[in-house]
């Protein structure tokens, strides 16, 4: 059984600074692209950022470039998403993801992409 445990959210001020884990279990990720996906009150689920678990490669939303980082540790098989310089529109619940990589290897950037979903966690910044 396929499972993502997402951890790490909380409250921050504008302008500071949180870690979001992704724990992934259930199956090989080696072929997957992780990522972070987030969804604020009355919106539309938006994608953030993405990583191949194999190989590297990293792409961002533009709203979040410059100041999101995500990276992956394969010994402790945990996926990051680290955010600096937190703006208050950055509020929402995060969700770790899973998906296929594409053949072609671009990233895909719809919710339609990622079969695996974990539970999400809330990240709230204050003005």
């Amino acid at each position: 059984q396929v499972q993502l445990v997402a951890s790490g959210g909380g409250l921050a001020q504008a302008g500071g600074s949180l870690r979001l884990s992704c724990a992934p279990s259930g199956r090989a990720f080696n072929k997957y692209v992780m990522c972070w996906f987030r969804q604020a009150p009355a919106k539309e689920r938006e994608f953030v950022a993405a990583i191949r678990w194999s190989g590297g490669g990293t792409y961002y939303v533009d709203s979040v470039k410059g100041r999101f980082t995500i990276s992956r540790d394969n010994a402790k098989n945990l996926v990051y998403l680290q955010m600096t310089s937190l703006e208050p529109e950055d509020t929402a619940v995060y969700y770790c993801a899973a998906g296929p990589a594409s053949v072609g290897g671009a990233f895909g950037t719809s919710k339609y992409d990622y079969a695996y979903w974990g539970q999400g966690t809330q990240v709230t910044v204050s003005s």
